[in-house]
């Protein structure tokens, strides 16, 4: 049985690059628009690791996680960060809230791959 990921970003392009990439790689993908999508995603499903932008409308991603970390059912989900910013202080929080690894946008799909595999040890 293949993984299951959310994916959730607000560029539609990103959210295709990403799809392709692990769908490819034989991953199950669901997408979410923003982190409130994201959190209602999670409330209808299982997933066995999420990709998140930081920088999104309605809920951002370190927001997203925060919320996710709450909800017994997903706390030990690991969650990527797929994102522009590139700041310490920022790969800081994003790691006290429960973030697992963090990709640097524009990212190549074999590295997002080779982040997922090693994450899900698969």
């Amino acid at each position: 049985m293949s993984a299951s990921i959310l994916t959730v970003d607000d560029s539609a392009s990103i959210r295709l690059t990403t799809r392709v990439a692990l769908s490819n790689a034989g991953y199950t993908i669901t997408e979410a628009v923003d982190g409130m999508d994201g959190i209602e995603k999670l409330n209808a499903g299982q997933f066995d690791l999420i990709v998140t932008d930081l920088n999104m409308p309605k809920m951002d991603g370190l927001t997203m996680i925060r919320e996710l970390r709450k909800m017994p059912a997903h706390m030990g989900v690991p969650v990527i960060f797929l994102t522009t910013e590139s700041d310490n202080d920022l790969k800081q929080q994003a790691k006290a809230a429960g973030a697992t690894g963090w990709l640097t946008k524009p990212f190549d799909p074999e590295s997002l791959v080779k982040i997922v595999r090693k994450v899900l040890g698969k």
